[in-house]
């Protein structure tokens, strides 16, 4: 016990540190979804074929997007969302403009049991700041 009290700065130091090294972990999950870099949805789309769902409205949409991407707006989703059941146990990774549309997306795709759910972090502000191509 006296070696507790005496070592109480140490013994907080290293509960810290050891949650500063899981932090990275635990937060790639949002709402049920993986968080991917640039490069990991790069990987991702190439190597899966995941399908790319843009959330953006049509206008943002078509200011430039990913190649590939099909667009349905966070607000129609819902209604829309049949139109996406033939994903349902394969990769999907939806994109916005800078992720927080791209989460409530996979909030709720994941409450229709969709599996395979990744969000872009950063949206499509990170890619083109990473300078990779988009199509109009």
């Amino acid at each position: 016990m006296d070696f507790l009290k005496q070592n109480v700065l140490l013994i907080g130091l290293a509960i810290g540190s050891g949650l500063a090294l899981l932090w990275p972990m635990l937060n790639r999950s949002s709402a049920g979804a993986t968080v991917l870099s640039v490069t990991e949805a790069v990987v991702l789309m190439n190597r899966k074929s995941a399908l790319v769902l843009d959330v953006r409205e049509a206008d943002e949409f078509a200011q430039g997007h990913l190649q590939g991407a099909r667009n349905i707006p966070l607000s129609q989703l819902d209604a829309r969302s049949k139109e996406l059941e033939k994903f349902r146990d394969k990769p999907v990774l939806i994109v916005c403009q800078r992720g927080s549309r791209a989460s409530k997306a996979s909030r709720l795709l994941k409450a229709q049991n969709f599996s395979a759910l990744n969000v872009l972090k950063g949206g499509m502000q990170a890619w083109q700041e990473a300078n990779m191509p988009t199509a109009k």
